[in-house]
């Protein structure tokens, strides 16, 4: 019977899924993704490092197994469990009742530094005793770790070889047995017996009895540690597949599912319980029109087949939109084996990206790109649809532009038009405002929106200063077409959001407010900026104005009070 079949097993199996990793990361790196590449690569030589360590341990011990004879029914106690704290009690256990020992102790070489360490201790009472109440000869435990051959002494108080040694005299040890714990030619620990009390206890047959037992017991705790081993190496593996942020699906040749982990679970909305050992059009069904062409072709062609991006319908998840890998997995004996399928779930970054767009499109026109930049980097603060809320609302019309527009030509009015329709666009953009629409002549715009502006009454009051001072300074330029606007701002709360149909959107604002600013506007003179009551009081610690007597307003059954804009303060 090969005891070793389990690890065996297990090691094959990591090979088969190593080779997967391996593929994976080739066509990654391939692919383009070298973030993702140089993540996966430290983890998957350390694995293969691991392997190759363990594969040739057990070839090491697979070839020490010879021994049975008197002790088969100790070592098969002693091997009736892998997990190694099981074996080292066992172990304890087996030496006191083998020697007759008062106290048995056993250490362990660390692989990684060379050092003994201490790991389990008894006494004839089967009773655990601690590393630092366990008083020994530590130059006999080195000496015999060091040199690979047993010590037998049957009163250390007189035996010439340990004369002048502190410890022997110091805890008074009489009777000492240690032999060395081997594994074919290599030492891997010490187990050592010994009676304070006691002299002659043990004999050369208890020496070479325990020698035999030692040989068994070191093979069982050295499978145990390499079991140990293995698992440590197939968690490591698991984590790997596990922190993956792909999804990784395997299959054997007949297509049934071997592996998913969770990322493709969670792409997938699936069980990996209920996924392993069924068909993957059976698994899958969503997917399998889309996979059994491709999975044919790589059977046939035994090549890698890299799908860009595909849209599915998955049950209870809806539309996703996914990039997919498909590669020939085979065994370690390089023969055909199943497909694995890597799948990286695109669909978030292919709603951001529509998202983007659609914000581009439908603010780049109307508010400046450092607006659109922070809408990009914060779009939870932006709701499309409708909302109420409060802005401040401008509008600017040109005063005595029907009368010009009457004695010069066609080309030359729509250029003496534009240059004055830049001047309110850039007044309001500079002040982050959104140019809500040019009519006619007349530019309207919106504050607090579509990104909220605290002092948005006062960057309402600034652009229409802007305007006024950028019209004289237009004047000093072009002195033959000499233009003003009359300004209107008000504020209050109106609806906010985009207005039209499916082929025509604007973002606009809709309310009193509207109204009131517009028919102030009808009512400013050129180069005069008149003020609502409400945006009055909102910036007064801020303005100078200069009240005018209640004005009627169409739409507006009582008289308004008005204020015009004179300056800053």
């Amino acid at each position: 019977m090969d005891e070793h079949r389990p690890i065996r097993d297990s090691l094959s199996y990591m090979r088969t899924e190593l080779a997967a990793l391996r593929r994976l990361w080739a066509q990654v790196r391939f692919g383009g993704d070298t973030l993702l590449a140089s993540r996966l690569l430290p983890p998957i030589q350390r694995i293969e490092e691991s392997l190759n360590r363990l594969e040739k341990d057990l070839g090491v011990i697979a070839e020490g197994r010879e021994q049975m004879g008197a002790l088969v029914e100790v070592a098969r106690v002693v091997n009736s469990s892998l997990d190694l704290d099981t074996v080292l009690s066992n172990v304890m256990d087996h030496i006191i009742r083998l020697t007759g020992a008062e106290r048995a102790m056993l250490m362990l070489l660390d692989p990684e530094t060379g050092e003994l360490e201490f790991r389990a201790a008894r006494n004839m009472d089967q009773e655990t005793i601690t590393d630092d109440t366990f008083q020994i000869s530590r130059s006999i435990v080195y000496r015999v770790a060091r040199e690979g051959q047993p010590i037998l002494t049957t009163d250390a108080l007189l035996d010439p070889r340990f004369q002048g040694q502190e410890s022997i005299v110091s805890y008074s040890l009489r009777s000492i047995l240690c032999v060395p714990l081997r594994v074919r030619e290599r030492i891997t620990g010490v187990i050592y017996a010994d009676n304070r009390i006691r002299t002659g206890l043990f004999s050369d047959r208890d020496r070479d009895l325990l020698s035999a037992f030692a040989d068994q017991a070191a093979v069982a705790i050295e499978n145990a540690r390499l079991f140990e081993r293995v698992t440590a190496a197939k968690n490591l593996m698991d984590n790997v597949f596990t922190s993956i942020a792909s999804g990784v699906i395997t299959t054997d040749k007949e297509g049934r599912v071997t592996l998913i982990n969770r990322s493709a679970e969670q792409i997938l909305w699936c069980s990996a319980e209920q996924a392993i050992g069924l068909p993957y059009a059976r698994a899958f069904p969503s997917l399998r029109s889309l996979l059994e062409p491709l999975v044919a072709r790589i059977q046939r062609g035994r090549r890698p087949l890299v799908v860009q991006e595909i849209e599915a319908e998955l049950p209870e998840r809806g539309t996703a939109h996914l990039k997919v890998v498909l590669s020939p997995l085979q065994d370690p004996a390089q023969e055909e084996g199943g497909v694995t399928i890597v799948l990286e779930d695109l669909t978030e970054q292919r709603r951001l990206e529509a998202q983007e767009r659609f914000i581009r499109e439908t603010f780049q026109r109307y508010v400046c790109p450092a607006v659109v930049q922070r809408l990009l980097e914060d779009s939870t603060t932006l709701r499309l649809g409708g909302q109420r809320q409060e802005v401040s609302v401008l509008f600017a019309d040109l005063r005595g532009f029907t009368s010009f527009s009457e004695r010069c030509g066609p080309e030359e009015l729509v250029g003496v038009l534009n240059q004055y329709l830049a001047i309110g666009a850039d007044a309001v953009l500079a002040e982050e405002g959104t140019l809500d629409k040019f009519i006619g002549d007349a530019v309207m715009a919106v504050f607090n929106a579509p990104l909220p502006q605290p002092d948005h009454p006062l960057r309402a009051v600034r652009a229409a200063l802007r305007i006024r001072e950028a019209v004289k300074a237009h004047h000093l330029v072009n002195p033959s077409a000499q233009l003003y606007y009359g300004i209107g701002i008000a504020v209050g709360e109106a609806v906010v959001g985009n207005v039209g149909t499916s082929q025509q959107l604007n973002y606009t604002a809709i309310g009193a407010c509207v109204n009131m600013a517009k028919r102030l506007e009808e009512q400013a003179g050129p180069g005069q900026i008149l003020l609502s009551p409400g945006a009055y009081e909102r910036v007064r610690d801020w303005v100078r104005v200069r009240p005018l007597p209640p004005i009627s307003l169409d739409g507006f059954q009582e008289a308004v009070e008005v204020y015009e804009l004179l300056d800053l303060k």
